[in-house]
This record gives C-alpha cells, structure tokens and sequence, in this order.
C-alpha cells in the first residue's frame, strides 16, 4: 500500500506550515515581555537599573528587596539602606540606613563611615559633608563644628540619611536613553556580562532596530517560502518512501505504547517531578554537549549550565531497552527526596527517545576514582575523611529506607554511584534500578536480578535466601565499606581462579585474632578505631541472612557509638561469589 495525500491534504499542511513560521517569526521575545510588565514596591516604581526579583530587567549591584510590600531596601557593604525616593531624570536616589547606628556611637564623636561603593555609586556633589543628628533641642547655626555642641540622643525614633548618586557612566547613560527611546527594555546580560536592549524582536547590543513598512511584507514572503520548501520535501518523501513491513509496524506501535506510559507516568506525577526541559534547552545547557563528565550504565554525563548561572550535571539517556523503565524511576524516586546526601534532581527533558535528566554539579565526581590503591598506587584520602563519607552514605540510605513517605529501595549502592562534592560530602546518586515500596511493607515482589556483580545481596539472586527488602540495600552498602577500607575490589580478579582472595573473609580473620591489619594511612588511636569500627559495621551488614543485618537507622548508631559497644559478628558462610570480566557492570536482567 502507497501513502497517498490528496490536494486538499498538501493544502491544509502548507497552511499549517505557513502560519507556524509566521507566528514564530512575529513571536514577541520572551526578555522583552518580563521587563515590559510594571514592578513596584510601596509607592516606588522600580526599573533599570533597579530590579526585584527578574536580574535580567536590572543593573547588577542593583537588587532591591520589598520588605513588608512597602519598604525598598538595598544592601550596600556596610548594611542595609531603606530607599526613600527615586529621581530617574538625574540618576540619584535618596537613602537611609535601615538599622540605625548604635546609640553610644552615635553620641560620641565617632561617628562610623559609609562606605559607598565607587565602581557604581558615588556621593552627590552637594553632600560633601554630612551631620547626623537626632531628636535637636538647639538652633544649629550655619557654620558650626560638631564638637561644638552638645546633643541630646534618644533611642527612640533614630534616623538617618544621605543622598548617593548612580555612578555618571556615559556608556551606560548613553545606552539606557537610545534603548528606551527605540522602544526597548534595558536590562543586563550576565552570560556576557553586558548591557542589553530587549526589544520585541530580539535583544539588541544598544538600541531596538527601527521598523519598517517592508518588514510584514518580508516576513510573509519568508513563510511561505519556507511551508512551500517543507510541502515539496514531503511530496518527495512521500514518492520515495513505502510503509515499513508489519514489524516495523509493531515497533513503532511498542515505541508509542511506551512513550505514553511515560507520559501517563509524567501526568500523575507532576507535582513531584521537577521542571521539564526541552531537548533544545539541554543542547543550550550543555554547549551542544561540549564538555562530558563520564558515562555510566544508563547515559553519558556533560557538565552544564542553567539559565541562573548554577553549575549541572546532564545525564543523556541511552537508547532503554526496558520501555523508559530507568527513566521513570529516577523521576520517581529522586522527585520524593530533600537530603543532603543524596543528588538533586533539578530537571528532565522527554522527547520520544530523547530523554536527559538534569542534577545539582558535583564537583569531585565517584567515590570509585578516591578509594581503590591500585589505580593511584597509594590511599588518597585520610580515614577520617573516609569514615565521614562512610556516615554519610548510612544517613543517606536511612533516609531513603525512612525518612520518605514511599520507601526507595536503590538496589544499586556502589563506589561509582556515589558523588563526592567540594567537601567531600557524600551523595547517592543513580536511581536507575530504583523501586518504590509502602512504608508499612518490609519486603518486595521481584522477579530476576538487579545492581552490580560483587555487591548484590545472596536473596536478590535466590529467593532461598530470604526476601528481597530494604536490607539488600544493606548488603550493597557493607561490601562498598569494605572495599573503602580496604582500597581494592573485595574479589581479586588478577589471581588465579583457584587461589582468589576473598577481602570479606581476610578482614574477619584478622580481626577475630586481633591481628594487625596492615592497611596504609592509619596514623594514630583514633584511626585505627575509624577503621575497626568501619570493618566490624560492614562485617554485620553482609551477613547472609537478611534478619541478621542490622537497619540502616541501627548502622547509623553504630557507626556513631562507641567501639566496645560492638561484637564481632560470624563470618559470612557464603563462599566468594564468582567473579566474570564484565563484574563493573549494571545486571541488566530485569523483569
């Protein structure tokens, strides 16, 4: 069967088309709008260079605050300063302090300085010199000294004033008169850090371009040369290209069953996900995908920048293999969260395969690059150091297990999924094998296996271990503690098969003997009771039984408490677990 379209069809598409170019091409700009609409505060209109809350339609340095919807206050370096009036023809305005000086310095002769700030404020001409009195009983006489004079002070009804002048700068004058004129909006830039003219067009350098009787005329002629281009591409296409076989059929139908999955999943959620972002925003937030970050089981990562200047990380999803599944549950799961070690989700972008998630910027990337020696030959950070981010994850998942009203279980703890940021502060990242449980349940329904080789509970591959629950995630987080202490994989691949090492089983030995540990860094007694601690809490969480690991909330004390408090758990019966090549990767066998 050929796709066929009739005249009237290619009539209603260059229709369509047309109008479609047109609109965009007479669409007013966006800048223009916001700094169009009247802001006030009390009695004063603010505009450039002053702004309230939209900096673009402002001057930076400029930001007033509206202080009980009648006050205009603007900070200056030495304090707070209440505007009183605004004289846009001369550039001036008249201030007071909004916290009067204290009553002693007032009184005395030392009275303190303002400090104006000379790169955009300057005193005016005729405030050379200023006297702050306060509730005067005498007659001053024109020319007087101030330690002439004896004044009385009163706490009450303090005030204060001078007269500060905007900083004359002729470009910037210069600017501000020829935009307003054109029939733009001033306003600032702060990607570029220049002055700007919003127009209805577009911004502008300084001034608005004048318009002309040609200017409709252009525009129109503009759209439909581009609807008549779009018309004859579709009839070629049409002539060239047949309906795909029935599977290809099916395909498409699957692709569009799951799209509106998600979009049903989007609907319910929409007062829980974040802001949604087109996939033309994230090529702008990303440079075009200028700088990347790394890759992960799920995406590639590119470092970003929003609108407000906040640095990001934007995750590119791959192709899902599982219907938008990882899509969903990181909305899902991330959307319900607010704690400090766990990642911020700030955005999303859903556009058919397109599909991006948007995070807070962490600047020190994986836990995984600080931890295993091999990689760096020596251990790169301090055991308090380690201990704090050991803490921090345990609060982190405590949280996730407790603190939501829908508990999220991550099934995917490791060193990779954990970010670090400038303080070394510890986030959870990477919700992608994610499920969400009531709270009230203890245990999850779950068919096949989900997370990393080497960090997977014994339950989650066999049922005969036990339930799957909250205390896999427990399994997960003791072996990433071991790992941390002991700076290598706990399975060590490089040996020969029948003579692996086994970390887990080692560090019990050793500390059910008591013996030295042998592990590099430790400097002093509280070191080696960081790392006692760190062994025998981690030793408990992987113990092969569920019910014999402790809760997050219980690991949290432990790690807190004192180490005599703690006894040395049994050794996990299971022998090592086997090991393949591709041990790094998320187990993609998932029902």
């Amino acid at each position: 069967m050929r796709f066929k379209l009739s005249f009237l069809s290619l009539m209603n598409i260059y229709i369509l088309i047309f109008f479609f170019v047109l609109r965009k091409s007479l669409a007013v700009d966006e800048n223009f709008t916001v700094c169009s609409e009247p802001s006030t505060c009390g009695r004063h209109n603010i505009k450039f260079p002053f702004f309230i809350q939209e900096r673009r339609c402002g001057y930076p340095a400029f930001n007033i605050s509206c202080r009980n919807s009648t006050d205009a206050i603007l900070s200056l370096p030495d304090g707070d300063y209440i505007i009183h009036d605004i004289f846009y023809q001369n550039q001036s305005f008249q201030v007071s302090k909004a916290v009067a000086f204290d009553r002693d310095a007032v009184c005395s002769h030392s009275i303190p300085n303002i400090s104006i700030p000379e790169d955009w404020l300057s005193l005016a001409p005729n405030q050379a010199e200023i006297f702050l009195l306060f509730n005067c009983n005498l007659t001053v006489p024109s020319t007087w000294e101030l330690s002439q004079h004896k004044v009385n002070c009163s706490a009450e009804n303090e005030t204060n004033a001078t007269l500060a002048l905007f900083n004359n700068d002729p470009k910037l004058n210069f600017a501000s008169n020829i935009c307003e004129a054109s029939g733009g909006k001033c306003g600032f830039d702060y990607s570029t850090y220049h002055f700007k003219c919003f127009c209805p067009d577009r911004p502008h350098a300084w001034h608005c371009t004048p318009g002309n009787s040609t200017g409709f005329t252009i525009k129109v002629a503009a759209a439909s040369s581009i609807a008549g281009i779009v018309v004859l591409i579709i009839l070629a296409f049409c002539f060239i290209k047949k309906f795909s076989s029935e599977d290809s059929m099916f395909i498409r139908k699957t692709k569009t069953e799951a799209d509106k999955k998600i979009e049903a999943f989007l609907k319910d959620n929409v007062f829980l996900a974040p802001k949604r972002y087109r996939h033309s925003d994230i090529k702008k937030i990303t440079n075009s995908f200028q700088y990347k970050l790394g890759q992960g089981g799920y995406g590639d990562v590119y470092r970003g920048k929003l609108l407000d200047g906040r640095h990001v990380a934007v995750k590119i999803l791959k192709k899902s293999q599982r219907n938008g599944e990882e899509f969903m549950n990181e909305v899902a799961s991330i959307s319900r969260t607010s704690h400090v070690n766990v990642v911020t989700l700030l955005g999303f972008c859903f556009e058919g395969h397109r599909r991006a998630l948007i995070y807070e910027f962490v600047p020190n990337g994986s836990l995984e690059k600080f931890i295993f020696q091999e990689k760096a030959g020596h251990r790169q950070l301090e055991w308090e150091t380690l201990y704090q981010i050991a803490v921090g994850i345990a609060r982190g998942l405590q949280y996730l297990h407790r603190g939501c009203n829908t508990r999220i279980l991550h099934f995917d703890i490791k060193p990779h999924n954990i970010l670090l940021d400038a303080d070394f502060c510890p986030k959870i990242s990477d919700f992608g094998l994610a499920k969400l449980c009531p709270e009230k349940e203890s245990a999850i329904s779950m068919t096949g296996a989900r997370g990393t080789a080497g960090y997977i509970a014994p339950e989650v591959f066999s049922r005969n271990f036990g339930r799957v629950s909250h205390k896999s995630d427990v399994y997960s987080y003791g072996m990433m503690i071991l790992e941390m202490v002991g700076g290598r994989k706990n399975i060590n691949v490089e040996v020969d098969r029948t003579s692996e090492i086994y970390f887990p089983h080692w560090i019990h030995d050793r500390i059910e003997l008591d013996e030295e540990l042998g592990l590099q860094g430790i400097i002093d007694g509280d070191d080696q009771e960081r790392v006692r601690k760190m062994i025998i809490v981690s030793l408990w969480c992987i113990q092969t039984d569920p019910s014999n690991r402790p809760p997050m909330s219980r690991v949290v004390e432990m790690m807190e408490g004192n180490i005599d408090s703690l006894n040395i758990p049994p050794k996990p019966f299971l022998s090592s677990p086997p090991t393949s090549p591709d041990a790094n990767s998320t187990s993609r066998l998932i029902a």
